[in-house]
């Protein structure tokens, strides 16, 4: 498969912190047969899973990149790839090799280019579902006098953003009941729990007029505008891309 492949089951979980970005992936199907990279420090899951061998702690940032090879080249059975999260990753990979280097320009390309194998080279050849987390920040963007969230990042990459790499990109959010009345939809259902605190973690699946500054976005017609609030359900997610590339 060319670097110029897609995976049609890549999605980009992004959003602040305690937003519900993690337990998201709670109800992901076979997750015995599922890798979930964990870069954050060992921070655990706030759910009960069956991840393979419970998660792998990621200690080297390279260690990704072998996970994504181990599954494409030795292990067929690996049905999905989680990595949470790009964030911390990437400042792995600063913090381990860039400020570290001899050369740090030589290592601020290097960091790029290591961004780019990811999602330009293995995620293709891997041609299976592969979620990954990313924290955002809220920036005030001088040029157009309006607030910008997006997923930081460093180097060239900042000019592009990381978000361009995909095109799912979602938005963990908590809202209160009230504000998602209107955008009653199969994918949004309110539960006991959900009415007990007035709230519900949520995913914004399109731009509102008050969240223009985000970097939301999905296929065209992928989800209606009634779908702008959906379940915070990964697996819900990745069935509806499914079913939309028609993919088994």
């Amino acid at each position: 498969m060319s670097e110029a492949a897609e995976n049609n089951q890549l999605l980009l979980i992004s959003g602040e912190s305690a937003t519900g970005k993690s337990a998201s992936l709670m109800n992901i199907r076979d997750q015995e047969d599922w890798l979930y990279l964990n870069t954050e420090s060992g921070k655990r899951l706030p759910f009960r899973n069956n991840f393979r061998d419970g998660g792998f702690r990621i200690t080297d940032p390279y260690e990704v990149i072998d996970a994504f090879e181990f599954a494409i080249n030795d292990d067929p059975s690996v049905k999905g790839i989680i990595l949470d999260s790009l964030t911390f990753w990437m400042d792995m990979l600063e913090t381990q090799y860039v400020i570290t280097a001899a050369d740090t320009r030589a290592a601020w390309g290097e960091y790029q280019q290591t961004f780019k194998r990811l999602m330009q080279e293995l995620v293709p050849k891997f041609a299976k579902p592969v979620i990954i987390i990313a924290h955002t920040r809220t920036d005030h963007d001088e040029a157009t006098m309006s607030m910008r969230t997006s997923v930081p990042i460093k180097g060239a990459l900042r000019n592009t953003g990381v978000e361009a790499y995909f095109s799912t990109v979602v938005s963990s959010k908590v809202m209160p009941l009230k504000q998602l009345e209107e955008y009653k939809n199969d994918m949004l259902t309110i539960t006991e729990d959900d009415k007990l605190i007035d709230m519900k973690y949520v995913f914004q699946t399109r731009h509102t007029k008050k969240t223009t500054g985000e970097r939301i976005r999905s296929p065209l017609g992928f989800f209606g505008v009634n779908e702008t609030f959906i379940n915070n359900d990964a697996q819900m997610v990745l069935d509806h891309l499914n079913k939309m590339y028609g993919v088994n």
